[in-house]
């Protein structure tokens, strides 16, 4: 098969693809729509990611593509109906990524928390003036209270980790019911009941329409000054205007934040907002976690090539 992968892949990853078909690597640069229609033409299969435009215009047309191997749990950047319309077959890599990306969560949670963003800002600015009983004064998570927005594989393992490591209270907001979290909790069916009753917010849901600006104004101020938000989700989720103002007027605490809603550029307020942590979609970046979601990928790419139903068939 003659195979696009549109990012650079970890060395392990490259050569395993390499070795099972015709594959072509682009640079680090997002697909336009343009570039996406062009490349389902000219390949069997694409392994594409975050960002790439497979929008409704880029299934026009009888595409030569019949598979696109998402690399990534996500898949909001793909016109699924598009895709199933034009016969095209979807699949992503959803298991492989559940611990690293709630790692990144508690990493946030932690930062804001401690207010570990604000002291590495003063120290690397030369104005830490040595050490004060009241300086940058936190909060410790031991005993808080942890609000999970949407209770997949990834906020089960960010209740794991807050419960059992840091004996955090667990209450969370899911649109259908979860028989088992896994961990002690409280499934809460109104999400700013759920924001008023934590201490930190996190948001682990799917991006798309259904989630799209699913916090804003009103549910910053349900969580209220007290709290603080981490969102390790997609940008698009949070409004982001809302978002600003919430952290400028004390409306909220802070913010972790490691996804945004026109990545790569994030708003000047954002980055100058002393109560935001922010990174720069660190969510699945290790070496064994983006390797893993590769050869994931490459499986998915090897039964469809087989005639095999894929694991991970989204559409």
């Amino acid at each position: 098969m003659k195979v696009l992968i549109t990012r650079p892949m970890t060395a392990r990853a490259a050569d395993a693809i390499r070795a099972a078909c015709d594959a072509t690597f682009r640079d680090n640069t997002p697909l336009t729509e343009g570039q996406a229609a062009q490349a389902m033409r000219d390949h069997d299969a694409i392994i594409p990611t975050l960002g790439d435009a497979f929008t409704a215009a880029a299934f026009q047309g009888d595409p030569r593509c019949r598979l696109l191997a998402n690399f990534g749990a996500g898949f909001n950047h793909i016109d699924i109906a598009a895709a199933r319309a034009a016969g095209v077959t979807v699949t992503n890599t959803p298991d492989v990524v559940t611990d690293a990306t709630a790692d990144i969560a508690v990493t946030l949670m932690l930062m804001v928390l401690r207010r570990a963003s604000e002291g590495e800002r003063i120290l690397r600015a030369g104005q830490w003036t040595g050490w004060n009983p009241t300086q940058l004064l936190g909060h410790e998570m031991s005993g808080r209270t942890l609000g999970i927005i949407g209770m997949g594989r990834i906020g089960k393992a960010i209740a794991r980790r807050c419960h059992h490591g840091f004996g955090m209270d667990v209450v969370f907001f899911n649109r259908s019911v979860v028989a088992d979290a896994g961990v002690p909790a409280r499934q809460i069916d109104d999400l700013r009941a759920l924001l008023a009753a934590c201490d930190v917010a996190v948001i682990a849901v799917p991006g798309g329409a259904g989630t799209r600006a699913l916090i804003g104004a009103d549910e910053l101020r349900a969580l209220g000054p007290q709290g603080c938000l981490i969102n390790i989700a997609r940008g698009d989720v949070v409004d982001e205007d809302a978002l600003i103002a919430a952290l400028s007027d004390g409306t909220i605490a802070g913010a972790g934040l490691d996804v945004y809603a026109r990545e790569p550029h994030v708003p000047a307020a954002l980055i100058a907002a002393p109560n935001a942590t922010l990174l720069p979609h660190l969510g699945t970046a290790t070496d064994e976690t983006r390797t893993r979601m590769a050869l994931r990928a490459l499986a998915n790419l090897q039964a469809f090539a087989q005639g095999t139903p894929p694991r991970d068939l989204v559409s």
